[in-house]
């Protein structure tokens, strides 16, 4: 909570749950960033936090951008970044979309499979593209799945075949998963990044580009380290793994640009037992998963939650939102401890909102607007 937004709310017109985000602590958290990877290129993660605010802030800092889609390439267009700071990040693309991208100006493009080099040696020819590999996102709080990326053995085919179809192979790319704490995380996936580079240079493709991608966590519940340890600790592994031939670099931090500048506000709904014999209360919000908190799915990620009664004597509560969904509680495998004294009509604080949340929110699920969102 900063000065900022504890002065913004207090003046807000009462307009039901809202997110603010403050954009000091995006400059700040960019410029931590530039300073702990000064050799590496900052993409950021334009799906965490879209706004045009922080576009626009980002992009006059001299941020380049990871986009997932047209319509991300088009906002970041519109906040002044020009083409050859965006990479289409996105392994699954339509060809008619990969057109519009490279007619856009965008000529670097993610892959990781045969058949979406082919699309987009016909859509972009002579476009860079860098292949994604798998990696298990050991430790992270939000782990990646195997939606995205091949095999590094496969990834070398990948890229020869760009080659062939006239594309320039670039580099690699691969993700530790979100909110990843631990900062040694990158040294396995740097080995197979520099196994897949001499394996390439054995085929005669000289590769340029290590993608270290995101995974750069915000503080929740649990601390985190430092930016600056993340970046010696990912510095030795390329010092380790690739020698004096360190390659560029670029990273796509997403959570951890955006994550701790918000701060969603929300208003308790009802508090009720099941039971008369049951103890267990039941917290329910004017926000839920469908709202903009679909993150915490599988109680993967749990916010700190700040309450007006912080002080009295707490007990562990199911969270749930306002909607007719059975599946929009938050917490109810590990209850989380609020205030006994809490009632309706209090005003609550989830802490770390700044990602992934306002873009989550249904556009009309049960009549519920959309999330809120202010930038200061």
């Amino acid at each position: 909570m900063t000065a900022r937004i504890r002065e913004f709310l207090r003046r807000r017109r009462e307009d039901g749950p809202c997110l603010v985000v403050d954009l000091d602590v995006v400059r700040d958290n960019y410029l931590a960033f530039a300073h702990a990877l000064p050799d590496t290129r900052v993409f950021y993660a334009v799906k965490a936090n879209p706004a045009p605010e922080v576009l626009s802030l980002l992009a006059g800092l001299g941020s380049c951008f990871d986009a997932a889609s047209v319509p991300e390439i088009e906002m970041v267009l519109a906040a002044g970044a020009s083409a050859d700071r965006i990479s289409f990040g996105n392994t699954i693309k339509k060809e008619r979309d990969v057109a519009r991208a490279f007619e856009l100006g965008v000529r670097m493009f993610a892959v990781d499979s045969l058949a979406e080099v082919e699309k987009i040696s016909r859509a972009a020819p002579g476009a860079r593209v860098f292949c994604r590999f798998l990696y298990d996102c050991a430790g992270a709080e939000w782990p990646l799945s195997r939606k995205f990326g091949c095999d590094a053995e496969m990834a070398v085919d990948v890229l020869e075949h760009a080659r062939r179809l006239g594309l320039e192979p670039y580099g690699v790319s691969f993700h530790v998963g979100s909110q990843q704490r631990n900062v040694r995380s990158w040294d396995r996936a740097l080995k197979s990044a520099g196994q897949i580079f001499r394996e390439c240079a054995e085929r005669g493709i000289q590769l340029q580009m290590v993608n270290l991608g995101g995974g750069f966590p915000t503080e929740y519940l649990k601390r985190v380290p430092a930016v600056e340890n993340y970046g010696r600790s990912i510095f030795r592994a390329l010092r380790k793994h690739f020698g004096n031939a360190i390659p560029e670099t670029i990273i796509e931090p997403g959570r951890g640009m955006v994550g701790n500048a918000g701060i969603i506000e929300t208003e308790v709904v009802l508090v009720s037992t099941k039971s008369r014999e049951d103890e267990l209360r039941w917290v329910y919000l004017d926000i839920g998963k469908f709202g903009g908190l679909a993150e915490t799915m599988d109680e993967a990620i749990r916010y700190p939650i700040r309450t007006p009664r912080d002080g009295d004597r707490t007990t562990g509560c199911v969270l749930a939102g306002p909607t007719c969904d059975s599946a929009d509680v938050m917490y109810e495998k590990n209850p989380y401890p609020l205030p006994v004294s809490l009632e309706i009509g209090d005003k609550l604080l989830i802490e770390g909102t700044g990602a992934y949340t306002s873009t989550y929110s249904a556009v009309a699920f049960n009549g519920f607007a959309p999330l809120k969102t202010y930038h200061i």
